[in-house]
Parts: C-alpha cells; sequence; structure tokens
C-alpha cells in the first residue's frame, strides 16, 4: 500500500512510542492518534508495569486522546500503531468511531485487522474504520525481534 509522507511521520512517532514500551521490558508497539495533523493521544505497551492486560498502546492513546478532546467519540481520528491490533483494540477502536486503523506489522497470532480475525470488515458493526497496513514494517519487526531475542537470552 502506498503511504503518505504524513503517515510515515506519525508511524514515526508510533516507533518512538514503542521503543519506550522496549526500554520498559515491555513488548514493544506504540500508538499515536491524530485528528488535523496533530498528535493528540500517545500509548505504549504497559502491560507489566501496570499488572494491567487492557494496558495496550491502543487503549492508552485512545484513553489520551478521549481526555485530550474531551469526547469519546474519535470519529476524526487515525490511529498510527506498529503493530496490528488485537481483538480487544479492534473492538475499542470501532468503539471510539476511529476513522482509520494504519499499522506496521501483521500480527499473525492475536491480529484482528486482517491476520487471525478481521473486526473492522465484520458487517454487522455499525462502524467500518479504514485500514492500511505495511507503513515501516522492517523497523517494527526489527525492534519486536530484538526485545523477543533479548528476553530468550
Amino acid at each position: 500500500m502506498n503511504f503518505s509522507e504524513e503517515a510515515f511521520k506519525y508511524m514515526i512517532e508510533a516507533l518512538k512510542e514503542a521503543e519506550k514500551a522496549f526500554d520498559m521490558g515491555e513488548v514493544p508497539v506504540g500508538a499515536v492518534i491524530v485528528q488535523k495533523n496533530k498528535i493528540i493521544g500517545r500509548g505504549y505497551n504497559q502491560v507489566e508495569t501496570l499488572k494491567d492486560p487492557t494496558a495496550h498502546a491502543e487503549m492508552i492513546a485512545i484513553t489520551s486522546a478521549a481526555n485530550h478532546l474531551q469526547n469519546w467519540r474519535l470519529n476524526e481520528c487515525d490511529i498510527y500503531i506498529t503493530m496490528e491490533p488485537c481483538v480487544m483494540c479492534s473492538g475499542a477502536l470501532i468503539f471510539a468511531r476511529i476513522r482509520s486503523i494504519n499499522f506496521s506489522l501483521f500480527d499473525p497470532k492475536f491480529g484482528a485487522c486482517g491476520s487471525v480475525y478481521n473486526i473492522p470488515e465484520e458487517g454487522k458493526l455499525n462502524h467500518k474504520p479504514k485500514i492500511a497496513s505495511g507503513a515501516l514494517q522492517s523497523e517494527s519487526e526489527k525492534l519486536l525481534k530484538a526485545f523477543f531475542n533479548n528476553l530468550r537470552d
């Protein structure tokens, strides 16, 4: 898929968030939410740090953006994530009415935007965000591989 220069800019910001997770010993996934060419929400995985199974990058970014807007509806917003959202995060992004979901890397074990499941394409739901994948895929993959290699060593 072709990505705009803006999309790469925001995916680089998501990678910076993933690096924060990596530095904390968390699975390195990062996310940013953008509205009108401005980042209004950021998040990185904090499951281990917060002892919270819902503390995924996307969930934290959604909360951050909703707090910024003082509104749970993110219908004019786009999310950039270093890894395909899981079922929980895909559902939350749909409930938040996010306009588009852009991610680097497919997740063949838990992905819910085309890998294992494709929740946004479920015809029975009231909202259908646009999906794009592949921007900075190799960079996201390198970070994940480094994390899991360190874990094994």
